[in-house]
C-alpha cells in the first residue's frame, strides 16, 4: 500500500488548470512503455481501440485524460516484456547453477563452456524488457536504457581485450577479477532499477528484495570484503526470487503493465492539442459540477 502511494505521489503527469484532478495522486508513477498512440488531431476520440478483442464491448478503463482500452498490440509488448524478463531469468539461473554443482560434474562443464552464450542471452532478454518497459517519465526510462548500453558496451570490449586473451568465457574472467564488476556492473544495475520499479508499482517483495541482493553481491565480489560462503547465499537468493519475480509476472492483468494509457496518449499531443484537451475536460467538469 505505502509503494503505492509512493508511486503514486511523485508522478509528473501534466496538470490541469483549473480542475481539482484527485485522481493525478493515485496513478502509479511506472509501468512498462506506451505501445501504439492514436493520431494526435482526433481530440475528439481520445480513446483507445478495444484490445485484441472479438467482443463487441472491451473493458473500458478510466484514465486521467480520458477512457481507454486495451487493444491487441499491448498484449502482445506486455506479452514481449514479460517473455524478456523470463529469458533474462532462466540464463541467469542456468550459468549461476554452475556455482553450486561439483567440479567434476559433466553438466557443469558442459554449462562452463556455454556460460557466454547464456550471458548474452540473459542480457538480450533484458534489453527486450527494457525498450518495452512502460514508465511515466521518460528520463528514468531512458537512463534505465543508457546504462544497458553501458553494460553491454563494457562486457564487449572486457571479453575482446580482457577474458579472450585471457582464454577465458566473459563471465568467469568476472569471477575470477573483481575489478572486471566496473565494465560489467551497468548492466546489472539497469536490472536493479527494472525490479525496483517493479516492487515500487505493485508491491512485489521479491522484486524489494532484489532491489538490495543484486547491489550487495556485486559490490561485495567487487571489493573483495565479502568471502565465498556469503556470496553463494546471496547468488542461491539471487536465483530463487529472480525465477519467482518472473514467474509471477504472468499472474497479474495485461492492463497493469500498461498503465494509464491515457497518460501516454496526452503526452504524445501537440501542446496546441493538449491544451485543446484540457479546456474540454475543464468544460465537462464545469457542466458536471452544474448539474
Amino acid at each position: 500500500m505505502a509503494c503505492g502511494c509512493l508511486c503514486a505521489s511523485i508522478l509528473s503527469s501534466p496538470k490541469l488548470p483549473s480542475l481539482n484532478y484527485s485522481a493525478l495522486t493515485k496513478t502509479k508513477l511506472l509501468r512498462r512503455s506506451p505501445v501504439s498512440f492514436p493520431p494526435p488531431s482526433k481530440l475528439s476520440a481520445f480513446k483507445c481501440k478495444a484490445a485484441g478483442q472479438t467482443s463487441p464491448s472491451p473493458t473500458v478503463y478510466q484514465g486521467i485524460y480520458g477512457p481507454w482500452t486495451v487493444d491487441s498490440s499491448d498484449v502482445r509488448e506486455v506479452i514481449l516484456y514479460r517473455a524478456g524478463l523470463v529469458t533474462a531469468a532462466t540464463s541467469f539461473v542456468i550459468a549461476s547453477s554452475v556455482a553450486f554443482l561439483p567440479d567434476s560434474s559433466s553438466l557443469g562443464d558442459t554449462l562452463k563452456q556455454n556460460l557466454d552464450l547464456l550471458y548474452v542471452l540473459g542480457g538480450g532478454g533484458l534489453g527486450l524488457s527494457l525498450f518495452l518497459i512502460h514508465i511515466y517519465v521518460t528520463a528514468i526510462k531512458r537512463t534505465l536504457q543508457a546504462l544497458w548500453v553501458l553494460g553491454v558496451a563494457g562486457s564487449l570490449v572486457t571479453y575482446l581485450n580482457l577474458s579472450q586473451p585471457a582464454g577465458e568465457s566473459l563471465v568467469q574472467y568476472v569471477v575470477d577479477n573483481p575489478s572486471a564488476v566496473w565494465f560489467v556492473g551497468p548492466l546489472y544495475a539497469a536490472l536493479t532499477g527494472l525490479v525496483f520499479k517493479e516492487g515500487l508499482c505493485y508491491g512485489k517483495l521479491e522484486a524489494g528484495i532484489l532491489t538490495f541482493v543484486i547491489p550487495t553481491l556485486l559490490l561485495g565480489h567487487l571489493t573483495g570484503l565479502m568471502d565465498d560462503g556469503v556470496k553463494l547465499a546471496l547468488l542461491g537468493s539471487w536465483m530463487a526470487l529472480f525465477v519467482i519475480f518472473a514467474g509471477r509476472k504472468f499472474s497479474q492483468p495485461i492492463k497493469d503493465d500498461i498503465g494509464d494509457k491515457s497518460v501516454f496518449l496526452f503526452n504524445a499531443l501537440g501542446e496546441d492539442e493538449k491544451k485543446a484537451l484540457i479546456a474540454k475536460l475543464e468544460q465537462q467538469e464545469v457542466s458536471q459540477n452544474a448539474d
